[in-house]
């Protein structure tokens, strides 16, 4: 039996050795300890959360957020050796309610048995549905398993609140140039894990290409790097393998654009471009645009973005802009892309560089507040609709004055009863300095009109005190 037993450990032993060699060189590089893992330092690092966690043996639920790429899986995995518990690994899109049972069932009978933890990583866990998800909170509140679960979603919207409340969420950001370097430098000397064995001549050039272009995503660039050196395995022959630029250029082929159309990354950009024609920087602008425009953006929803901005942030300091936004969104729409981009650009640049003002938003803001929050004003007598008999009957509109029967076209009469209010407060830029002063100037004709009633009021008072 002990023969048996020995050697189906050393066929056990192969088995594995061998599905590590076939695994991919971005799997193979996987991290082992703290040491070696790179990026996250706001997280991850002496004195960081994590590492307290870690480090007082009080790990508690995780969530990892992130786009791909980053070390959301590699550092679940260093966390299962760190704690010595046991991993268990599940993709969401492929795990039912029975496997997650199942390894609560093992969870609860290995703690009972030997105290031994039992960490189950969720991979994609946003496309757990609700009630998958709480299917986890029971064993995650009493400590049966430690989850930690990996999403490229805001878990804030993707995860219930109850699990969210249970868990410590930590944000992964894109890794930076230096660390895709380190990454990409170790796996040509590495002869275990990495091409070591291959003796590779990489061109820092080469290696810095695909730091660049990865966007801080070490997958792609170590699937780039391994591309690169394997196409030239056979031609090489028994020689070096060079990885130069030209290599380089060639294993990452196009730039893949990292874009959501429905999560964070959509908004985001969609926030940023506003923003940046809000600020009236132009280069952001166009950069944003572009951006979005690379990511398979619908360019109906850019359109709708530069025609809000235009109305809310220009206005009437120059309305052009929202003339110029409104044909972009129906030009854009009638010539589609690749052509679209090109009225996009100037519609969005324009609004960036027309003076701003946001007082047409501010007064139907205000007075939409008014509306809600106050006693609604009746329309007075002489605004009301008068075209037909029973309203004529009724008085309504019978005292209207018809300002084009006045000099200017213009004459004071009550257009809002009750206290008076200012919505409508013109910026001194752009064209709404022209629209200040013709305000100022309708203000000094009705105060002057005041003025005249009341001189006629006075002069018709009797004697006063007896006085003749």
């Amino acid at each position: 039996m002990q023969k048996d037993r020995t050697g189906k450990k050393l066929f056990d032993d192969l088995e594995q050795a061998q599905r590590a060699a076939a695994a991919p060189l971005a799997a193979r590089m996987r991290p082992r300890t703290l040491a070696q893992f790179v990026g996250q330092r706001h997280f991850l690092g002496p004195g960081k959360l994590l590492t307290r966690m870690l480090q007082a043996d009080r790990l508690g639920s995780l969530i990892f957020y992130g786009p791909p790429g980053v070390g959301k899986t590699s550092l679940a995995m260093v966390i299962a050796h760190q704690t010595q518990a046991k991993f268990c690994y599940l993709s969401a899109p492929a795990a039912t309610v029975k496997d997650i049972r199942d390894i609560s069932a093992e969870a609860q009978s290995r703690l009972a048995a030997t105290g031994a933890k039992t960490i189950l990583f969720l991979d994609e866990i946003h496309r757990f549905n609700r009630a998958q998800q709480d299917v986890l909170l029971d064993d995650v509140e009493t400590g049966v398993l430690i989850l930690i679960g990996a999403t490229t979603e805001n878990p804030y919207f993707a995860l219930n609140g109850p699990l969210i409340s249970r868990s410590t969420v930590f944000r992964f950001e894109p890794l930076e140039r230096e660390d895709i370097l380190r990454l990409l430098r170790e796996a040509v000397r590495d002869p275990e894990r990495g091409l070591g064995q291959l003796h590779v001549e990489a061109d820092e050039a080469a290696l810095g290409f695909l730091a660049d272009m990865c966007d801080g995503d070490a997958r792609k660039a170590l699937t780039a790097l391994e591309v690169g050196v394997l196409s030239q395995k056979g031609a090489a022959g028994e020689g070096r393998i060079k990885f130069n630029l030209e290599v380089a250029k060639e294993s990452i082929q196009q730039k893949a654009v990292l874009y959501d159309g429905t999560g964070d990354t959509h908004y985001d950009l969609a926030s940023a471009l506003q923003k940046s024609m809000r600020g009236s920087d132009p280069d952001a602008t166009v950069y944003w645009l572009a951006r979005m425009l690379a990511g398979g953006e619908d360019t109906r929803f850019i359109a709708r973005r530069i025609a809000v901005c235009a109305a809310e942030d220009v206005g009437n300091a120059d309305p052009m802009a929202t003339v110029l936004a409104a044909a972009a969104v129906q030009i854009s729409e009638f010539v589609g892309l690749p052509e679209a981009q090109l009225v996009l650009a100037q519609a969005a640049l324009y609004v960036a560089c027309a003076p701003k003002s946001n007082a047409s938003a501010a007064a139907v803001w205000k007075a939409a507040a008014d509306v809600q929050n106050e006693p609604v004003r009746p329309v007075p007598l002489h605004l009301k609709d008068s075209h037909y008999p029973a309203a004529k009957k009724a008085g309504f509109g019978a005292e209207y004055k018809y300002p084009h029967d006045y000099e200017e076209g213009f004459v004071p009469q009550e257009y809002l009863p009750g206290a008076p209010k200012k919505y409508y407060l013109p910026k001194d830029i752009g064209s709404e300095k022209i629209i200040a002063r013709h305000l100022q100037r309708l203000q000094s004709l009705i105060d002057k009109g005041r003025m005249s009633q009341n001189a006629k009021i006075d002069g018709n008072q009797g004697p006063v005190d007896g006085q003749g």
